[in-house]
């Protein structure tokens, strides 16, 4: 089973902000959760329903999982040292929120 890929917009427009040799690192690893939504490393977040996060150097990925419909949201990327700002967690669970809505 495959998954579809989405980025929340706040995501997209943080992915789309990284340095280009950043992306080009990441993006196979967001790729690969298209097959494989719960890769080796993956750690569930505490306080955010059905959300994972994997390391990819000093940067991390945040997503959520909906096995129902075979969507994987990425909800964040950023590095380590930003991404469990409060701030942006905040932002995470709204963005989670609106699209467990809207599916």
């Amino acid at each position: 089973m495959t998954y579809q890929i989405e980025f929340s917009v706040r995501a997209l427009r943080k992915f789309e902000s990284l340095p280009k040799d950043v992306r080009k690192r990441l993006q196979p690893a967001i790729t690969a959760l298209a097959e494989n939504p719960r890769p080796a490393g993956a750690i569930i977040l505490k306080g955010l329903d059905r959300c994972y996060r994997v390391r990819k150097g000093d940067y991390r990925i945040v997503y959520a999982v909906r096995d129902d419909r075979l969507v994987v949201l990425v909800l964040n990327v950023s590095d380590r040292k930003e991404v469990y700002d409060a701030k942006e967690m905040k932002a995470a669970l709204r963005d989670l929120k609106g699209w467990l809505r809207s599916l």
